[in-house]
């Protein structure tokens, strides 16, 4: 017999309020499977059904109102709905078959329908002659499955709540497995993410404010690009880059998050951050420095995007959005495995994109294919291969520099390059795979390699000075070629043991990395353009070199991470890593080496979390980052030194609602030294004295208040800074793209019952506060506030799908910035997308 079991809660925590489930689920895992859109972990149903039974504890039986089938091509579901909307309890060993039909006893629970008696439907499958819902004893209720003279082949599936079990016997008679996601998950409310630990452990056992954006939360809000995703999450702003290119770069607590994107936890490209939401499953934020496992970073924090994974049930799902400004994109997702013991699993994601825009002569045609493998080699060995294809071309648009409050008062549409000379195209490939093996109850190895290569070719016109009539802007013609190569390995441990009473969890990890950048760029002059009355059809003069560099980095770190259980409500997080990274730079114009440096740092983080009550976390963190200076020249042409972060954070998290909302409140102050700023003695060389600092208050709430309702909410006071210059009229200027206030809410409500069953809304409201500095040093010149209404209505019915997303309802101008241009975002926006999965 085998069943399936999709988590939408952590194992080690209260199960719907039926009690806890303490099994050591980690130390079981045999295999990574995945349901739905899930990656889960495999654990044998034997070794838990020889645990005590926790979940038989007594608890107040479950009302079941409601009964339904769902008929799919080669599934039928059967949906057991609750009066709470909670998942029922489930007996490992009470899923049994006699002769040809399969059976499923399900304890504490009482039937409630509508009309008082025992569901039953007659023939709902060619192979299915009757299927009997009802009860066996006053708290507990029998479900039965007949056959048509043998036992079904079509997948029965009955789901509860989150949960989803295949009753099916195994053809190959194997042992009862039960299947758990990695990251548990319930609508918007994700309990468990790796990025901060790389390991399994739940978010309230961890010192430090984490973010997930879960792949519902992306689908719901119809998101398009990757730093979309940053209105969802309090403290982080999205850095626009590359003229319009899709990219992942941010703002995080007050810090570029540059070389801070990561892809199932390898580095991404430095030069071309190119993603589509295609293949994403989740997007993680760790907020603070996080050198301590990934190496050289900016202190604001990281982003991990997490990869869909292949399913070993056969999954397809087409889609088709339309929307404004002439968009249409197809995508489809298919997967299952590739033989009978489903040992060898795929998955492909496939999109196209063509789109017209707002602005003025800009468009884009965007090609994404993104193929993955997996391969459970024995049972306790597993490998994964994923890889990803993506060019996208378009009219490259820098939008406006940030000249002054002029530039407020252009429309929105308003380009000014040449419509037939802005070009640019990114091209993109990743493939990695990881090797996983479980060589006891108690140790792991996980060994895996990435590389990206990438190329990015732009034609573009830059707007950069305002003439003293505050309307003609003097522009200059650009091309340049940059090249990447970017090489990961990793090799970790994780083991667990015991000292006494005390449990450790240790995480032992090497990294090389590799990675080799090249920019050739020419430059020429061209005719400046008028603000409010552009003519377009100048030249650009005679191009000439200005640029023809390469950098090469080799970066050895040595890491190692120990969780510490003192006592079932005290933990510690302990651990460090030793960073070795040699770099140089060649420019080959001027036929130099402006940079050959290696640079040595270890970077230490330490946190406890105290649990007064089972729902609430108490937490305090010290972490620091380090990141080479890799630009700029000392008059006495010694290399400079890394810059330096440190981050001092404590917060509560607390679970609300029996567990149905999950809060985090938190509190931080970061200080970045080695800055580099002007020498004051030549201003044609740096000195590394500058110092910037963010300190500020962070809220999120997300979950699902009452049955149907997922809400995702958000707070963030930052205030970011200089701290030291040689400028004393720099100090206390605050850093570009960087509110004081953030606030975000997205809730949708899918009505549960009755003939409008299926029938949902979404509601998105955001504001963002007028201080967002243009330039550092700050010269007055401030991004205005913006309160942004974004709404939607869908409708679901079987396996179909229908959403329509308005974003920016009300049509407001708003703008984001990266401290060299001002981009203005999208009016009103209509998207609507059909999609079915069977």
């Amino acid at each position: 017999m085998k069943f399936v079991v999709v988590w939408s809660i952590r194992l080690g925590l209260a199960v719907a309020g039926l009690g806890m489930l303490e099994l050591p689920v980690r130390a079981e895992m045999e295999q990574i499977e995945s349901v739905g859109d899930r990656p889960p972990v495999s654990i044998r149903a034997a070794d838990l059904v020889a645990q005590p039974s926790k979940l038989a504890q007594t608890a107040a039986p479950s009302q079941i109102t409601g009964v339904k089938l769902n008929p799919r091509p080669t599934e039928l579901e059967i949906v057991l709905e609750t009066a709470d909307g909670r998942a029922l309890e489930v007996d490992a060993s009470k899923f049994t078959s006699e002769g040809n039909t399969l059976i499923a006893e399900i304890p504490n629970a009482v039937l409630t329908l509508p009309d008082g008696q025992a569901f039953q439907a007659e023939n709902p499958s060619s192979d299915i002659t009757k299927i009997t819902v009802e009860q066996q004893s006053p708290t507990s209720i029998r479900i039965s499955v007949v056959g048509n003279n043998t036992l079904p082949t079509t997948d029965v599936v009955l789901k509860t709540g989150a949960f989803s079990y295949s009753l099916n016997p195994d053809p190959e008679g194997a042992e009862e497995e039960i299947v758990v996601t990695g990251a548990g998950q319930d609508g918007y409310f994700v309990t468990d993410a790796t990025t901060a630990t790389k390991t399994d452990t739940p978010l309230r056992d961890i010192p430090a404010s984490i973010q997930v954006i879960p792949r519902q939360l992306l689908e719901d809000r119809q998101v398009r690009r990757v730093d979309q995703a940053a209105d969802n999450v309090p403290g982080v702003q999205v850095d626009v880059t590359q003229g319009g290119l899709p990219a992942a770069e941010f703002f995080i607590r007050g810090f570029n998050s540059f070389l801070a994107t990561y892809r199932d936890g390898f580095r991404s490209d430095a030069n071309v951050g190119l993603f589509n939401v295609a293949s994403i499953e989740r997007i993680e934020f760790l907020k603070g420095p996080a050198s301590v496992l990934y190496g050289q970073n900016e202190p604001g924090g990281i982003v991990n995007i997490v990869s869909k994974q292949p399913l070993t049930q056969p999954y397809y799902a087409p889609s088709l959005t339309i929307g404004s400004f002439d968009f249409y994109s197809p995508t489809l997702d298919i997967s299952g495995p590739l033989n009978s013991q489903k040992t060898v699993a795929y998955r492909l994601n496939l999109a196209y994109e063509n789109a017209g825009s707002f602005r003025d002569f800009v468009n884009s045609e965007n090609i994404f294919v993104a193929p993955a493998l997996s391969w459970q080699i024995g049972k306790n060995t597993k490998l994964t291969f994923i890889a990803e294809y993506q060019k996208f071309n378009y009219a490259f648009d820098r939008g406006f520099a940030p000249t002054g409050p002029e530039i407020f008062q252009v429309p929105i549409s308003r380009n000014l390059g040449e419509p037939d000379f802005n070009d640019a195209t990114a091209e993109t490939g990743r493939a990695s795979y990881v090797l996983e093996h479980q060589f006891s109850e108690n140790w792991k190895l996980r060994h895996g390699f990435a590389a990206v290569i990438s190329n990015f070719d732009k034609s573009e016109i830059t707007p950069f000075f305002l003439q003293e009539d505050r309307r003609t802007i003097d522009r200059a013609a650009v091309k340049e070629n940059n090249t990447s190569q970017n090489l990961t390995l990793q090799n970790e441990v994780v083991g667990k043991f015991r000292t006494g009473f005390v449990a450790h969890q240790v995480l032992l990890g090497v990294e090389l990395y590799r990675q080799k950048n090249t920019i050739r760029s020419s430059g020429a002059e061209i005719a400046p353009i008028d603000l409010f009355n552009p003519v377009y059809g100048a030249e650009p003069g005679v191009f000439s070199l200005e640029a023809d560099e390469e950098s090469l980095s080799d970066a050895l770190g040595i890491y190692f991470q120990d969780q510490i259980t003192l006592l079932s409500n005290l933990k510690l997080l302990v651990g460090g890593r030793f960073d070795l990274i040699r770099t140089i730079r060649r420019d080959f114009l001027n036929d130099s080496v402006p940079t050959d440096s290696t640079d040595f740092a270890f970077s230490p983080r330490a946190g406890i979390v105290y649990q007064p009550i089972e729902p609430v976390s108490l937490y305090f963190s010290y972490a620091t980052s380090f990141n080479p200076n890799l630009f700029g020249t000392s008059a006495t042409g010694e290399a400079f030194e890394p810059e330096k972060g440190e981050q001092f954070e404590v917060g509560i998290k607390a679970d609300l609602l029996s567990k149905r909302l999950a809060a985090t409140l938190a509190a931080f102050q970061i200080r970045k030294e080695n800055v580099l700023v002007t020498d004051p003695n030549d201003p044609d060389f740096s000195i590394q004295t500058g110092e910037q600092k963010s300190r500020g208050m962070e809220f999120n709430l997300v979950g699902r208040p009452v049955n149907g309702w997922n809400v995702v909410a958000s707070y963030a006071y930052t205030d970011a800074f200089v701290s030291k210059d040689t400028d004393p009229l720099l100090v206390g200027d605050r850093l570009t793209q960087i509110p004081r206030h953030q606030l975000g809410l997205f809730n949708t409500y899918e009505i549960q019952r009755g003939t409008l069953k299926g029938l949902g809304f979404n509601l998105g409201l955001y504001y963002v506060s007028g201080d967002r500095e243009a330039n550092l040093p700050n010269d007055g010149l401030r991004l205005p506030s913006y309160f942004r209404v974004d709404t939607g209505i869908f409708y679901k019915r079987d396996n179909w799908k229908l959403q329509l997303n308005v974003n920016n309802l009300t049509n407001i101008d708003y703008y984001n910035s990266n401290g060299f241009f001002i981009v203005p975002q999208p009016p009103l926006t209509v998207l609507g997308k059909v999609s079915v999965e069977f």
